[in-house]
């Protein structure tokens, strides 16, 4: 189906504090309605309201430690259908057609896994059929259907990436998504006072930035946008200002090499001390991690004496519970002497394009962060991200300092 240069597709996100009480859900009505009169046809993909999905988590918990995983996404994916029907009364209320849509009814479909499932196809025909009756269409983000007809959710972020895949399947070219902050900063602008909003920012750079820290953006609503080559435009619900697009990197000049830097206070340190100095060890030890869903970052092998070695790795702190308890399994199969953890460490990052072409951005940020007697406990690098682990306590003090020495703040 051909869509008209007058019936251009705009696909907008909501997030939870956007819709978060029925004010708020009024000013998101207003605002979808603002952009239907500019002749474009409107899908809003939408959160569930404020903190609702941490109160449906709550009452599982109020059953239930091990809650079934398909009944947990039955419930948690009651949230989104609560923001959904109340958005689309909103629009008919104020004199518009609209209609919400579930994610199985917006042809959603995905991975048999649930919790964390990936979007695999979206079948456009009821939405474009709706957008056909010139309605609004609202749909429930964070969910899907898979092929045994059960309802998904797509896990962290999920609400970000179901609006990116559905901007890709309508052949959009863009997707807006609004939230409680007004763009991309150099950094975390409740943190550092002096924080730039930047207009644009490359996929590899905001991928990295998501995946250290920045709370922001998804970093699977980031790859899904790459992929299908949609931009990111990330603004503000509370004001019509332009945001920051997030799109392939510009064949401009680069002015700086370093882009942004971001904070991760949610890190945890795991060591296996006397790992037998044998072929095989190590990969074992990730394979199994792996298979458990465990995400492991920062890994530092060092070599000891009496043929073993010690191996030390980073996990989130969500995970810490679960990879120790691996871990002592692994230990104990393959007769690891001791299993640490240390969960008061942060990881602060520095992320640039430009690094790729300027050498000895690495060296001025363990200076800077040296002079200030900070100390480095493990260090990770790409070719545009230079990431350190350091105490928690020095967190936020070493996010100004690495603000202020990249000059970002000029």
């Amino acid at each position: 189906m051909t869509v008209t240069a007058e019936k251009k597709i705009t696909v907008q996100k909501y997030g939870g504090t956007s819709v978060g009480s029925i004010e708020r859900i009024k000013n998101v009505a207003d605002k979808i309605i603002l952009t239907y009169q500019t002749s474009k046809r409107v899908v809003a993909v939408v959160s569930a309201m404020g903190d609702t999905t941490d109160t449906l988590v709550g009452l599982a918990k109020g059953i239930t430690s091990k809650p079934s995983p398909r009944e947990y996404d039955a419930l948690l994916s009651t949230g989104e259908n609560v923001s959904a029907s109340l958005l689309a009364m909103c629009l008919i209320e104020k004199g518009y057609e609209a209609i919400s849509l579930t994610g199985y009814q917006a042809g959603i479909t995905t991975e048999v896994l649930h919790s964390r499932a990936k979007i695999l196809n979206i079948k456009t025909g009821r939405i474009m059929q709706e957008l056909e009756k010139d309605r609004i269409v609202i749909i429930t983000g964070f969910q899907g259907i898979n092929n045994n007809g059960d309802v998904t959710t797509i896990g962290r972020g999920g609400s970000d990436t179901s609006a990116v895949a559905v901007a890709a399947a309508l052949k959009a070219g863009e997707c807006e998504i609004y939230t409680d902050v007004d763009g991309i900063y150099t950094t975390d602008p409740r943190k550092v006072a002096d924080a730039k909003k930047l207009n644009e920012i490359s996929y590899d750079e905001m991928l990295e930035l998501a995946s250290l820290g920045a709370k922001v953006l998804h970093p699977r609503a980031v790859e899904c946008g790459k992929e299908n080559q949609v931009v990111l435009h990330v603004r503000s619900s509370f004001n019509n200002e332009e945001g920051t697009r997030v799109k392939e990197s510009s064949e401009m000049e680069i002015n700086k090499p370093v882009t942004g830097v971001t904070l991760n206070e949610d890190e945890a340190i795991i060591s296996l001390i006397g790992v037998p100095d044998k072929p095989g060890s190590v990969g074992y030890i990730f394979n199994t991690l792996a298979k458990e869903g465990v995400n492991v970052d920062m890994i530092i092998q060092n070599v000891e004496q009496n043929d073993s070695n010690n191996v030390s790795f980073s996990v989130h702190r969500d995970d810490l519970t679960l990879a120790s308890s691996i871990s002592q399994k692994i230990a104990d199969s393959i007769g690891c002497s001791q299993v640490i953890t240390d969960d008061s460490v942060a990881k602060i990052s520095a992320v640039g394009v430009g690094m790729i072409s300027k050498p000895g951005i690495a060296a001025q940020m363990f200076e800077a962060l040296g002079k200030e007697n900070i100390n480095i406990k493990r260090i990770t690098t790409s070719e545009i991200k230079i990431s350190c682990a350091i105490d928690r306590k020095e967190a936020k003090k070493a996010l100004a300092i690495l603000h202020k020495e990249f000059e970002l703040h000029v």
